[in-house]
């Protein structure tokens, strides 16, 4: 049986290999273009480099703005001790006067601005703006003592006579004053301020007022405001402020402080509380004057209360230079016409 031999397979042309072997080339070639956008590490485009920049921000602390009482500091006030030379204290002005004055609507208080007890300055020069500068006081504080007084008056057109006593005490940190007055046929009535001693002088915290009851008028400086037992409305509480018995014992301590910072013409200002309003007291320095007083010859510096209305009480009241400029005789007089002239008459110790 013929058989027919196996075919052999055929070994492609080589013009065949050469192209295919072109065409593998040429896709592997474009494939190695392409494949750094499809996978691996990619492509990162050259940049310029900028050059390193850096800044240091500084954070400045919140402006401290003194307050103008630090601006300066403030001397402690000279405080004395017990002596034996007789230091006269005059609150005959804050007891007023054994007669009531007349009742009357208060203005309301000045700004604080002119509420601190300072000579009024001369009107100053224009010039270039300054840094704002506290004043600063200086003051002399009495030792504590025990004041007797002779008084005359009239009130009501009844002329009499009366005896006073004032005492002080102070232990260079707090102070107690209590002023008695007292009149055949008119009674007795008192005034007392306690408080403490700072670099203002004296900075009351009660005053009371009583004849047939006690009104009273209470600093708080905490909250900035003096309130009055009285129900009247509110006073605001200012630095230097004083009531009407403390308000001469400070004038006294001012002047002794630095008498050469008030001379004649000068004005002192000082807020001033009574039992039921707040008001500015400004008192006139006038010239030296010598009285004949029950304890003596004595020189004097009068200041004179600046009446402003017409309910105002006029208050004159004389200081003596060689008892540390303190008040040796005062006159209340009312617009009325009553009036009460206290005189010094003897000191003792407390």
């Amino acid at each position: 049986m013929n058989t027919q031999p196996d075919r052999q397979t055929e070994a492609p042309p080589a013009r065949a290999l050469i192209i295919l072997t072109a065409l593998v080339l040429l896709l592997h070639g474009l494939m190695l273009q392409t494949a750094p956008t499809q996978w691996g590490m990619e492509a990162r485009p050259v940049t310029r480099q900028l050059p390193l920049i850096t800044r240091t921000i500084e954070i400045k602390p919140a402006s401290i703005v003194a307050a103008p009482a630090s601006a300066v500091p403030v001397p402690p006030p000279i405080i004395r001790q017990n002596k034996s030379v007789a230091l006269a204290v005059n609150a005959q002005a804050a007891i007023e006067s054994i007669a009531n004055p007349a009742q009357k609507n208060p203005e309301p208080p000045l700004p604080a601005a002119t509420a601190t007890a300072e000579a009024t300055p001369p009107a100053p020069q224009p010039g270039p703006a300054a840094a704002p500068v506290a004043a600063v006081l200086a003051l002399t504080i009495p030792g504590s003592v025990r004041l007797k007084y002779t008084m005359t008056g009239r009130s009501k057109n009844l002329d009499y006579t009366a005896s006073a006593e004032l005492d002080w005490l102070q232990d260079g940190q707090t102070y107690d004053a209590k002023m008695v007055v007292s009149a055949l046929f008119l009674g007795s009535r008192s005034m007392s301020s306690s408080g403490r001693i700072t670099a203002d002088g004296l900075a009351p915290t009660r005053f009371a007022d009583k004849s047939r009851s006690e009104r009273a008028a209470h600093f708080d400086a905490d909250k900035g405001k003096i309130t009055f037992s009285a129900n009247t409305p509110d006073a605001p509480w200012l630095r230097g402020a004083q009531d009407r018995l403390s308000v001469f014992l400070q004038l006294g301590s001012l002047l002794a402080g630095d008498p050469a910072k008030y001379p004649p013409g000068s004005t002192v200002s000082v807020y001033t509380v009574g039992p039921r309003e707040a008001d500015i007291w400004a008192f006139a320095v006038g010239e030296p004057e010598t009285l004949r007083l029950p304890v003596g010859d004595i020189n004097t510096v009068k200041l004179t209360r600046q009446v402003q209305r017409d309910y105002d009480q006029t208050v004159e009241i004389w200081f003596a230079p060689s008892m540390d400029y303190l008040p040796v005789r005062s006159r209340i007089t009312q617009q009325n016409g009553d009036f009460i002239d206290q005189q010094l008459r003897a000191t003792e110790k407390p």
